[in-house]
């Protein structure tokens, strides 16, 4: 059964292979997105700004080639979670977004994780690099999220998000782990 189902995957993935076009992003994107970091602290270096903004857009693009992304997010996350495609789903973008500015060792710009748990049992979580001002939460962050459209950067403050609920990573899987153990306690009695 799972061979079947992921010989449907490829057949759709092939057939929606000619859709997928390549990520771009414009001068005035990457401008907005570093005035937006500029603006969330006065100790925020502009350099540093413009270089995380750059490296947000460009990387992004780069992850979805790297992951071979030719579908939609949705159908790519049944791809890897088949086993037909190594990565590519949420928390790989997640980890690789905050893995690649970390590299950057910014002075006035931190890194951060962050989680929206599902409004309903049709969806799934959601993971996201956010990036803050150093010493700043991911409430008082920029969500940098470029699973949501295939690798091409959706960027918002991370309370103005209009479709997920950011959470601190951390407190997710806590709160998780913890309904974990009931249920496992429960399940033992």
């Amino acid at each position: 059964m799972k061979s079947y189902l992921a010989s449907l995957m490829i057949l759709a993935a092939a057939t929606l292979a000619g859709c997928g076009t390549p990520p771009t992003a414009t001068k005035n994107d990457v401008e907005e997105l570093s005035l937006a970091l500029q603006s969330l602290d006065t100790g925020v270096d502009p350099g540093e700004a413009r270089r995380a903004a750059e490296i947000a857009y460009s990387y992004s693009a780069q992850l979805a080639k790297q992951y071979d992304v030719t579908t939609s997010p949705i159908i790519h996350n049944t791809l890897v979670n088949s086993g037909v495609k190594a990565r590519g789903v949420c928390v790989h973008y997640a980890e690789d977004m905050q893995a690649r500015l970390n590299q950057e060792n910014f002075q006035t710009l931190s890194m951060l994780r962050a989680i929206a748990e599902p409004k309903s049992d049709f969806r799934i979580d959601h993971s996201t690099a956010v990036i803050a001002a150093n010493g700043d939460g991911i409430y008082d962050g920029i969500v940098l999220d470029p699973w949501r459209y295939g690798g091409k950067l959706y960027w918002s403050a991370t309370t103005k998000d209009p479709r997920y609920n950011w959470e601190p990573r951390l407190e997710v899987l806590r709160r998780k782990y913890e309904r974990r153990m009931v249920k496992e306690a429960a399940a033992g009695s």
